[in-house]
C-alpha cells in the first residue's frame, strides 16, 4: 500500500482517479492523500504516520522534500525505515544529512543546479546582462535557500547576475491574489531590467501570473520570460485559454522517448481514464513527466514487493528498490546512493499559439543541439556548448529579433542620445539645422562609429539624436541626470568623470599634444659637407676606392711596369698614394695592362656617379635647409608665460591650469578649428593644444607651417558615456572592439581625414632632405667591385706562376752539376782500375786540364745563379 502526495504539479482534481490508474496498472493498493495548504506540512507528517501506523502501509509516494521526509521517518521506530519516493520537481542535492536516510528514494533526475545551469546557458546564449527572479514561496523552497545561490552562480559564468529577485507567498494564502501579483508586478515593471525567469512556483501561481502581466503589457515587446521544467513540463496540460497567456514564453522540459510502444500504450490507457474522469478537458489529457515518473515509480515498489514474495519488510523492500534496473516510460529506472542516475537532457521550448515548439537540445555536458541526432552526433567529439545555435524563437509581443532585455527608463521609448552641437572639430560630430525640412541632421566620424557599433548588437536599438550646446562636462552631467540616456561624440575618458557615468570601451586613442609653427633650420655645424653622405657611404666609397687601386697595382706589377718598382716600403707608400691620386686622374705612373685600364674606367664611372650625387646634395642641404619647430618643449612657454590656444568647450583648460601648470590669463579659447591659424598669425598664440585625434584633423587641413612637437600626455581615449551601471555601456564596448578588429573604424577615420588637399607636408619633405647612402649607386659599386676582385685575381695568379718558374731554372742547374760530378767520378774510376799508359800518358793529362775548367766554369755559374736568386728575393 502506497501514499500518493497530489502536489506533483497539478492540482488535486487532476488527480483524482490516478490512484485507481495505477492500482489496474501495477496492482498496487493505493490511498491518495490531497495536501494542498504547504503550510499544513507539520500536520500532514502527522497523517502520513497515523496513515502507517493504522493503515499498514508499506511505502510512501509523493513529493515530499527531504525535510518533510526526514519529520516522517524520526517518530519513531514503526516508520524509521519506511520507503519514501519523492517524484518532486527538482531533486535536492546529496547532503550529509540526506545519505543518512537510506529510505529516502528521489526520482527526478534534474538537481536544482542542473536547471540552474539551463538557465544560465539560455541567458548567457543571448548575451543579457541582467535578470529579475520570480518565485513562489513554499516549504521546499526555504527548505533549500540556496537556490538563488545556485542561479547567481551559473550566471556569474556567463557574465550575467540577479538583478532583483521576488518571492511571491503561496498562491492559495491569498485572499486575493490577483490583486497582489498585479501590485507587485507593477514594481517589477518599472524596472530597466525586462527579463523574467519564474524557478519556483506552483501551476495555479503561473496560470495568475501571466494572466495578469498580459494585462499589464508585459508580455508585449521588449520583455522576455523563462520558466522551468515545473511550468514547462505541464504545457500538454494547460487549457488553451491560459496558454494564450504565455505566448512568446521560452521553458525547458525533461526529454523523455514518447515513440516506443509501451508509451503509445500507456498513452491510450491513461487518455481514456483522464476522459471518463474529466470528458471537458480531453484536448488535455496527454501525461506529463510527473504521471510518467509517479507510473514508474509505482512499478517500482510493485515489482520490488513482487521479489518480497509477500514476506513485506521495510528494510529488505528499501533495498529491493534501491536494486531496482529497467527501462521505464520516462528512462531507465537504475537508483544509486538513493538518486535516479540519468542524464539530464532538457528540450527548450517556445509557447506558440495553443501548443509549443521543441527548438533545441540542452545538456550540462554538451550545452545546445537541434535535435536528437545532432546531439547523439555532438557525444561523439562535435562540443558546441553555448555557440550551439537555437532556432528562430517567437518572442513576446510577436518580435522577431532578440530582444535587448533591459529598456533606460522602463518603456521601450527610444533612448535619447546627447550630442556636442558646439565642438570645434565637427569632422567628429556635425549638427546642421535644415530650415526647409525643419529638421537636424547630425553626421561625423563620431556618429559613423556609433552606428557601426550598433548594428553589431544582437537586439534592435532605437535611438535618437539630441544637440546638446553646452560644455562636455555638462553634457556627460546630463546623462548622470537623466536627462539624457547617453552621449555621443568626441568625448575624452576622463577619471572626474567616470565618478558620475560609464564609458564604453574607447573607439580612438587619444593624448594631449602640442601644435606649433614651424621654422627653416640654421646649419651652424662647421663639417656640413660631411652630412652630405652617410656613415656608411663613407666607408664603402673608401674601400671602393682602395681596392679598386690595390686591382691596378697588382695588375701592373704582374705586367712588370718598370714604374712600379722599390723597396717594400716604398711600393705601399706608392700604392696609397695611387689610391688618392686615382680618385682625380692625377697618378704619375703609366697604365699599360688592358685589365688595369679596364678596372680604371669602372671606378671612374662610380666617381662620376657619386660626385654627381655628393653635388646634389650638398646644394639641396644649402638652399633649401630643413624646418625645424618654432618652439620645442612646455617649459620654455610656462618659462616666457607664452600664451597658448585650446578648444574652450573641453576639458584642456582644466588640465593646462591643473596639470601643466599654466596661468589662466594665458590660455587663449579658440571654438572652431578655422581660427587657429589666424590665431598663430597675428601672435595670439605661440602654440595650440589638441587631443591626438583632433590634431591628426588639423594637420591634415592645415598641413603647411605646422608640427606637433614636445611630449604627448597620455589620456583614456574617445569613448561613448552611458549611464552608471548601463548594460548598454557592456554591449557597445563588444561592439566597438568588432569593429576596430574589422578594419570599419580604421576605414572611418581615413575617410575623415581624406579631405586634405596637400600630399605631404613641408615638414615631410623638410625631413626627407638628409644625408645620401649608397643605394642610388649600389649596382655601380657592385660592378667596380667584381671587376677590381677579377683583376686581383689574375694578378696574384700571374705572380704565383713568374715565381714557379725561377724555381724550376735553379732545379735545373743544380741537376745537371751533379751529373758532371757523377761523370768524372766514372773517368776516375776506370783509370784507376785499367792503368792504361795512353790514359796516364797522353789522354789523362789533357781530359784533367779540359775537366778543371769545367769544374772552374760550373763553380762560376753557381755563384751567379745563386747572386740571380738573392737579387731576385730582394727585388
Amino acid at each position: 500500500m502506497s501514499i500518493i502526495d497530489a502536489q506533483i504539479g497539478l492540482n488535486y482534481q487532476k488527480l483524482r482517479g490516478l490512484d485507481h490508474f495505477l492500482y489496474l496498472e501495477t496492482k498496487t493498493p493505493i490511498i491518495l492523500v490531497n495536501d494542498c495548504n504547504i503550510e499544513l506540512q507539520p500536520i500532514i507528517s502527522i497523517a502520513a504516520y497515523e496513515l502507517v501506523k493504522q493503515k499498514h502501509v508499506h511505502a510512501i509516494l509523493g513529493t515530499l522534500t527531504l525535510q518533510e521526509a526526514a519529520q516522517v521517518l524520526e517518530f519513531d521506530d514503526l516508520t524509521k525505515h519506511i520507503p519514501i519516493i519523492s517524484i518532486s520537481s527538482t531533486a535536492s542535492s546529496p547532503t550529509p544529512s540526506s545519505t543518512k536516510l537510506l529510505s529516502f528514494i528521489q526520482m527526478m533526475t534534474n538537481h536544482i543546479n542542473t536547471q540552474m545551469q539551463c538557465i544560465a546557458a539560455i541567458v548567457g546564449h543571448f548575451r543579457w546582462r541582467k535578470v529579475i527572479v520570480i518565485y513562489e514561496h513554499s516549504t521546499s523552497f526555504a527548505a533549500d535557500s540556496g537556490i538563488i545561490t545556485h542561479l547567481s552562480d551559473s550566471l556569474r559564468s556567463v557574465d550575467s547576475l540577479v538583478e532583483h529577485h521576488l518571492a511571491f507567498p503561496l498562491v492559495s494564502s491569498l485572499s486575493n491574489p490577483g490583486a497582489f501579483i498585479i501590485q507587485e508586478l507593477n514594481k517589477l515593471k518599472n524596472m530597466s531590467v525586462k527579463i523574467f525567469t519564474v524557478i519556483q512556483s506552483s501551476l495555479d501561481f503561473a496560470m495568475i501570473l501571466f494572466q495578469k502581466a498580459k494585462e499589464l503589457g508585459m508580455m508585449e515587446k521588449g520583455y522576455v520570460w523563462i520558466v522551468s521544467d515545473e511550468i514547462a513540463g505541464l504545457l500538454d496540460s494547460i487549457p488553451a485559454s491560459d496558454i494564450l497567456n504565455m505566448q512568446g514564453v521560452i521553458g525547458f522540459k525533461n526529454n523523455y522517448v514518447d515513440t516506443s510502444e509501451s508509451f503509445r500504450e500507456f498513452k491510450i490507457r491513461f487518455r481514456r481514464k483522464y476522459r471518463s474522469n474529466f470528458p471537458e478537458e480531453e484536448e488535455y489529457s496527454s501525461p506529463s513527466i510527473y504521471a510518467l515518473r509517479a507510473y514508474d515509480a509505482t512499478r517500482i515498489i510493485a515489482k520490488a514487493m513482487e521479489n518480497l514474495q509477500g514476506k513485506i519488510d521495510s528494510k529488505e523492500l528499501v533495498q529491493q528498490i534501491l536494486y531496482s534496473n529497467f527501462e521505464g516510460l520516462s528512462g531507465r529506472m537504475s537508483l544509486n546512493n538513493g538518486f535516479l542516475i540519468q542524464k539530464p537532457i532538457f528540450w527548450i521550448v517556445n509557447v506558440v499559439g495553443k501548443s509549443y515548439r521543441e527548438i533545441a537540445l540542452w545538456s550540462p555536458e554538451y550545452g545546445f543541439t537541434e535535435d536528437l541526432i545532432a546531439y547523439e552526433e555532438t557525444k561523439t567529439g562535435i562540443f558546441e556548448g553555448l555557440e550551439g545555435k537555437l532556432s528562430s524563437i517567437y518572442w513576446p509581443g510577436g518580435e522577431q529579433t532578440v530582444p535587448k532585455g533591459w529598456t533606460l527608463a522602463g518603456t521601450e521609448k527610444p533612448l535619447r542620445i546627447g550630442v556636442p552641437a558646439r565642438g570645434a572639430f565637427n569632422q567628429f560630430v556635425n549638427v546642421v539645422f535644415d530650415q526647409d525640412r525643419n529638421e537636424t541632421s547630425v553626421s561625423g566620424f563620431s556618429i559613423d562609429v556609433f552606428e557601426a557599433a550598433v548594428k553589431q548588437l544582437p537586439y534592435h536599438l532605437p535611438y535618437v539624436f539630441v544637440p546638446y550646446y553646452g560644455s562636455y562636462d555638462e553634457m556627460v552631467a546630463e546623462v548622470h541626470n537623466k536627462s539624457l540616456d547617453a552621449a555621443v561624440g568626441d568625448t575624452e575618458i576622463m577619471a572626474d568623470r567616470y565618478v558620475y557615468a560609464e564609458f564604453s570601451q574607447p573607439y580612438i586613442e587619444s593624448g594631449l599634444v602640442m601644435v606649433v609653427t614651424v621654422k627653416p633650420g640654421v646649419k651652424d655645424k662647421g663639417f656640413v659637407i660631411v652630412d652630405a653622405f652617410k656613415m656608411e657611404m663613407w666607408i664603402q666609397m673608401a674601400a671602393m676606392s682602395m681596392s679598386s687601386a690595390v686591382a691596378i697595382w697588382l695588375t701592373e706589377y704582374a705586367n712588370n711596369n718598370p714604374e712600379i718598382r722599390g723597396s717594400f716600403l716604398q711600393l705601399i707608400s706608392s700604392m696609397l698614394w695611387f689610391c688618392i691620386t686615382v680618385l682625380s686622374l692625377a697618378h704619375r705612373e703609366t697604365i699599360r695592362s688592358n685589365l688595369s685600364r679596364l678596372v680604371l674606367v669602372a671606378w671612374l664611372c662610380v666617381v662620376a656617379a657619386v660626385a654627381a650625387c655628393f653635388t646634389a646634395v650638398l646644394s639641396s642641404m644649402l638652399t633649401v635647409p630643413k624646418l625645424q619647430p618654432s618652439i620645442l618643449d612646455v617649459d620654455y612657454l610656462l618659462r616666457i608665460n607664452a600664451p597658448v590656444g585650446c578648444n574652450g568647450n573641453s576639458f584642456i583648460v582644466q588640465y593646462l591650469i591643473n596639470v601643466l601648470h599654466f596661468k589662466p590669463e594665458n590660455i587663449r579659447k579658440i571654438n572652431s578649428i578655422n581660427d587657429y591659424p589666424s590665431a598663430f598669425d597675428k601672435g595670439e598664440v605661440l602654440a595650440a593644444f589638441f587631443v591626438a585625434p583632433h590634431a591628426k584633423v588639423f594637420l591634415a587641413k592645415y598641413c603647411k607651417g605646422y608640427a606637433t612637437t614636445g611630449p604627448s600626455f597620455k589620456l583614456g581615449g574617445f569613448g561613448f558615456v552611458f549611464p552608471k551601471g548601463s548594460p548598454l555601456a557592456i554591449d557597445i564596448s563588444e561592439a566597438i572592439l568588432k569593429v576596430t578588429q574589422n578594419g570599419e573604424v580604421y576605414q572611418l577615420e581615413k575617410h575623415m581625414l581624406s579631405f586634405s588637399n596637400c600630399s605631404t607636408s613641408l615638414t615631410q619633405v623638410a625631413d626627407n632632405i638628409g644625408s645620401l647612402g649608397p643605394e642610388p649607386v649600389s649596382g655601380l659599386f657592385k660592378i667596380s667591385g667584381s671587376i677590381s676582385t677579377i683583376a686581383i685575381l689574375i694578378a696574384v695568379a700571374r705572380l704565383l706562376q713568374r715565381q714557379w718558374s725561377i724555381h724550376d731554372l735553379v732545379q735545373k742547374s743544380l741537376i745537371m752539376n751533379r751529373v758532371l760530378r757523377w761523370a768524372a767520378l766514372v773517368l776516375t774510376e776506370c783509370y784507376t782500375r785499367f792503368g792504361l799508359r795512353f790514359f796516364r800518358e797522353t789522354i789523362i793529362p789533357r781530359r784533367n786540364h779540359q775537366m778543371n775548367a769545367a769544374h772552374d766554369c760550373m763553380e762560376r755559374k753557381e755563384i751567379g745563379l745563386e747572386l740571380a736568386i738573392n737579387s731576385n728575393i730582394y727585388i
